[in-house]
């Protein structure tokens, strides 16, 4: 009984441990990150034109969150569709109500192309229903960002 107790007592501990502090003005989430020499989500868009990629820091706003743990989000483009944000060898999460806040992100930005599989696990992530995941057939070509860390301002 002693073991179970114990048992119980640590995965609450972890679970406690595992949780996100909320998105406000000024968290930073994974390394130190600031917004000097951000570059704007469209600018962004426009240097993957005619380069492989992108270092640096880009300063968006979220649009969509993954609602199991906060393990990516999306941001906004001008022309509706969106920006993949990872983040580096998954060594931080971002809280779920971060959705709608400006933000700024350090890390490395290229295009790729996104599997149907992914793709389908991510609307999962996000919530979506069985007949929106069911839509998902062809591969997405995207903007696709690493961040290392994540500043809300």
């Amino acid at each position: 009984m002693k073991k179970i107790l114990l048992y119980v007592c640590l995965c609450f501990t972890a679970h406690s441990f595992a949780q996100v502090a909320p998105a406000v003005k000024g968290s930073v989430y994974g390394s130190s990150v600031n917004n000097q020499e951000a570059i704007s989500v469209a600018d962004l868009q426009e240097k993957l034109e005619s380069e492989k990629q992108f270092t640096g820091k880009v300063t968006g706003k979220v649009v969509s969150v993954c609602q199991e743990k906060g393990c990516w989000m999306k941001l906004a483009q001008a022309d509706g569709s969106d920006i993949m944000i990872r983040f580096k060898d998954y060594k931080f999460f971002v809280p779920k109500n971060i959705e709608g806040k400006e933000v700024v992100l350090n890390g490395v930005g290229k295009k790729t192309t996104t599997s149907v599989a992914m793709l389908k696990h991510y609307a999962k992530d996000a919530g979506k229903t069985d007949e929106e995941i069911d839509k998902i057939t062809e591969p997405k070509d995207e903007i696709v960002f690493t961040a290392a860390g994540v500043l809300v301002l």
